[in-house]
């Protein structure tokens, strides 16, 4: 079953706790502390994996956990980092927040990608030993592990898009030019997945040619299946456009071409403006004046025009490379940049959770995996920085929990792996 939508749930691994411990050895006095810290936790990682073709393999599990880190330990013992959770999908997946619809990555390539980071380990005792604090009695918590619910969405990568109404014979010309096997029938909506094929034109030389089913008009608000897979030509770098030249099933084919440019334009205004070439099929049909008719209809608007006969192959020799021509001279397959996440949303006041602990004097800030988050963009060194970092604190309303927490100036704020003396 093609299945190109997805929604899955995502819990990257939390950090180790860092460890309490003292260094106890005969003959040895005041060994100190020596607690280690703890181990990070996995990430989720994405990989585009060639040999996949469906996001099938989600619509049946749908939340994926990474291991947490593993705890400190005595004698300054680190806990150990987990493994990363590798998932693997088609190339050209799209990975959304499923909140706001952003886009967090495009899977095109075969960099693995990271989705959700893991917690940092909490530091052991062994970090909060200073001149007046020989025997700290804490450490800190593991940070928790981003979690987050995503849609995947699968937009096929492939250079060439045949687009057109059913049964004008798009199915066949792909069947004849790449290696695709698609199923052929003389009826409507015989294809009803995307197929793609390799055009191969020589030794290092190919593209891949994507066969776009079940548009018709409507398509673009949905009517048919043209909705479901018009996603799929928005990568296609040019657009070869099939008609029934003959009108064999009563329609113009001139007005099958404008029919369908307006669904494109209803989808995407983007998607419009594609380089088109018009393929005009069966022309074993129809006398050579209804073929000359549409060709110069085609070519006095500016398109490339060919005549083909799918079925025996006539014509498309020319036209695969002329394609393959054309292909040189325009931009790669499109790729959606990650769009980044507003600083204001994390401020949101769903996102404001925290505690507050004292230890031994320390004020420690901790479960504010959102302020973790805005501290990956600080810079210590940036005096504007650390002017915003300080209006997070006070929006969040941590200055003043710390207030009513009992802190006086010149305490020592701990978050997470920072710290700070508290001045009013």
């Amino acid at each position: 079953m093609f299945v190109d939508i997805a929604k899955i749930h995502l819990k990257a691994g939390n950090g180790g706790d860092g460890a309490v411990s003292f260094h106890r050895e005969k003959y040895v006095a005041a060994g100190g502390p020596d607690g280690g810290d703890g181990g990070r936790g996995g990430d989720i990682v994405f990989v585009a994996d060639r040999n996949l073709s469906t996001l099938a393999d989600f619509r049946y599990k749908r939340k994926y956990t990474a291991e947490n880190g593993e705890n400190g330990k005595a004698g300054r013992g680190s806990g150990k980092s987990a493994n990363d959770l590798i998932i693997r999908v088609p190339e050209g997946t799209l990975i959304k927040d499923a909140e706001d619809g952003r886009i967090i990555a495009d899977i095109s390539e075969s960099t693995p990608t990271v989705i959700a980071k893991g917690g940092k380990g909490g530091w052991g005792n062994t970090h909060f030993a200073t001149p007046t604090r020989q025997v700290p009695r804490f450490a800190k918590r593991g940070a928790e592990g981003e979690e987050l619910d995503v849609t995947l969405e699968l937009k096929l990568l492939a250079d060439v898009g045949l687009i057109g109404f059913p049964n004008v014979g798009k199915s066949t010309l792909i069947s004849v030019v790449s290696e695709a096997k698609p199923k052929i029938a003389n009826y409507h909506f015989t294809t009803l997945t995307p197929v793609l094929g390799v055009v191969r034109m020589g030794e290092g030389s190919s593209f891949v040619m994507a066969d776009i089913p079940g548009l018709i008009e409507g398509a673009g608000e949905g009517v048919g299946l043209g909705h479901e897979f018009l996603r799929h030509v928005e990568r296609c770098r040019l657009l070869l456009h099939v008609l029934d030249v003959s009108g064999s099933e009563g329609r113009d084919p001139v007005e099958d071409f404008e029919k369908i440019n307006r669904e494109l334009s209803v989808y995407s205004k983007e998607l419009s403006g594609r380089p088109q070439i018009v393929v005009g099929n069966k022309c074993d049909l129809c006398d050579e004046a209804q073929v000359a008719r549409v060709r110069e209809f085609f070519e006095s608007k500016g398109y490339a025009f060919f005549p083909v006969m799918a079925a025996i192959a006539e014509g498309t020799g020319e036209l695969v490379n002329y394609v393959a021509a054309r292909l040189q001279k325009l931009p790669p397959v499109k790729r959606f940049e990650a769009e980044p996440k507003p600083k204001e949303d994390l401020l949101k006041p769903q996102k404001r959770t925290f505690n507050i602990r004292v230890c031994e004097g320390v004020y420690i800030v901790e479960d504010a995996p959102w302020l973790l988050e805005i501290m990956n963009d600080i810079n210590p060194d940036d005096y504007e920085s650390l002017q915003y970092f300080e209006r997070v604190l006070r929006s969040s309303g941590i200055i003043d929990a710390l207030k009513k927490s009992g802190i006086s100036e010149g305490d020592t704020v701990s978050v997470y792996e920072v710290e700070f003396d508290y001045v009013e």
